[in-house]
């Protein structure tokens, strides 16, 4: 047993150099997950060419990775129990690495949708399960120095992959997006098999089946009908019916899980205060994260009018900062604990985020980069800190439930992240077309009198654009103000936040 409390994954006696040799194998994979998902957001404009489609269809290329993620996300630790974290993590990459060939030989845009929800079986559950791991690997006075450097794996994959979107699909074949991916999966899964060792399962243990069939139901419904809802309108008949669906299977999830002697979904780690108050807060944080990170490229590029590529350069030191900073916090965290760095880090992300209400259509790119950095180094500061406070709340009661605990708040944090985009998007349509009608109301074409550029029906539809780019422009200030406040309610349920006991001894 390691320092947790934990069946490891390294022997005990294996050297600090062969246990962190391990470590890498966990985060390469995390790394090449979220990765291969950035570069696919930047080109949906190449895809719907490439392939003649609409942006309807090939949006699903996106909707079914995220669908395929969500409905998978909770056997995690059935499986990682039953059959060994080891053997999941391979079969998850091997699944992974299938669904990443097709897309790299798709024909056609139905085929590559169905590559992108083989993709989504694989890498939806690689997340948690390397967070499992890490606990399984590491001892508990480095669990925040890995679990930091573990985070760097998640944010940097963000950072880089637009950027290097840009490049792929500027001067080579957008079949690249998946080719590069591949040498780095087959990499991950040798290193895997070659330098992990299996952890100890629970043979004989149950699938809970309805458990599984009530938590897809639920969070498939929900996280499909967050991505329609402003396509579909959010009082259509099947939007409403999708949540109808989603709150109905969740309940009855609550009924069969309740008591059960072993749930798929142990609801019973709510019962932890620290674990709940950790899910809750990270999920208020990533709300205003993906806020930012959907909003921006939006302003960059349709308001400021900078491509993809120049997009992903202005706001990768920014990225790279908020690295540098989650590894400087997860050494932090191992001495100070999450309430100091949550508080700092909550802070600066509210503020910063709060900052960008008073973008304007010419804003400098300087004061941009400069307040993107600062909302950086808060994601950088707190996020790592707010998982981990909650995940060893549960690794010092229960070990064994870390991988259920791990699994269950990555679902909660994937529909906090579709909730966000979608609420922020609606926010900032219904804003942007309200400004327009107030500044069209109030300026005309004779406002401008002597001034030759706005006569005639050229005048009219140079007007009537600048009226929009004002509008929507005001429209992501707002947006980005509301997705402060989320930030903001995060920063006391920190105060409430337990220092974990040491872990009981077997036996004890």
């Amino acid at each position: 047993m390691g320092a947790t409390g934990l069946p490891t994954a390294t022997p005990p006696g294996e050297s600090a150099s062969e246990r962190w040799l391990a470590f890498a194998a966990v985060i390469l994979g995390t790394f090449v997950t979220v990765l291969n998902t950035s570069l696919i957001n930047v080109a949906i404009p190449k895809l719907i060419n490439t392939f003649g489609s609409t942006t309807d269809r090939i949006q699903w290329v996106i909707t079914g990775y995220m669908l395929a993620s969500g409905v998978i996300i909770p056997i995690t630790g059935f499986m990682g129990e039953r059959f060994g974290y080891k053997k999941f993590l391979i079969l998850a990459l091997s699944v992974f690495l299938l669904g990443t060939l097709l897309s790299a030989v798709a024909w056609s845009d139905t085929s590559l949708i169905f590559a992108r929800i083989v993709a989504g079986i694989g890498g939806g559950v690689i997340a948690p399960i390397s967070m499992a791991l890490v606990y399984r690997l590491m001892p508990r006075e480095q669990i925040g120095t890995a679990l930091g450097v573990w985070g760097v794996s998640v944010m940097v994959a963000p950072a880089i992959g637009p950027t290097l979107s840009g490049y792929l699909i500027e001067w080579m074949d957008w079949r690249f997006l998946f080719i590069i991916c591949i040498p780095v999966i087959v990499l991950a899964i040798l290193m895997a098999w070659l330098l992990l060792k299996e952890t100890e399962t629970v043979k004989g243990k149950p699938f809970d089946i309805w458990g599984f069939v009530f938590s897809a139901t639920s969070a498939g419904t929900l996280l499909y009908a967050l991505s329609s809802g402003q396509k579909d309108g959010w009082t259509s008949f099947e939007i409403v019916s999708l949540i109808f669906i989603s709150i109905a299977s969740f309940a009855l999830l609550v009924w069969v899980e309740t008591g059960k002697e072993q749930p798929l979904i142990p609801l019973g780690l709510f019962k932890n205060v620290t674990y709940t108050l950790s899910v809750v807060a990270a999920s208020l944080v990533t709300i205003g994260l993906y806020g930012g990170v959907f909003l921006m490229p939006i302003y960059l590029q349709n308001i400021q009018g900078m491509e993809a590529i120049d997009t992903g350069l202005l706001l990768m030191p920014a990225s790279l900062i908020m690295a540098l900073t989650m590894m400087i916090a997860g050494r932090l965290f191992d001495k100070f604990g999450a309430i100091p760095l949550g508080l700092a880090g909550l802070s600066l992300l509210a503020g910063g985020t709060y900052e960008l209400h008073a973008l304007t259509v010419d804003t400098p790119h300087k004061w941009v980069q400069a307040v993107y950095i600062i909302r950086c180094i808060g994601i950088g500061l707190c996020m790592m800190p707010l998982s981990t406070a909650g995940m060893n709340a549960i690794a010092a009661v229960d070990p064994r439930q870390v991988g259920n605990a791990s699994a269950l708040s990555n679902v909660i944090r994937q529909v906090a992240s579709s909730f966000g985009i979608a609420i922020l998007t609606m926010i900032m349509q219904d804003r942007a077309a309200m400004y327009a009608r107030y500044i069209a109301d109030a300026v005309t074409v004779t406002s401008y009198g002597t001034n030759p550029v706005f006569r005639g029906t050229q005048g009219l539809s140079q007007l009537s654009g600048l009226i929009m780019q004002d509008a929507t422009t005001r429209g992501i200030a707002d947006a980005f103000l509301l997705s402060s406040i989320p930030v903001f309610l995060a920063i006391p349920l920190v105060l409430f936040f337990r220092k974990p006991a040491p872990a009981k001894a077997k036996g004890q």
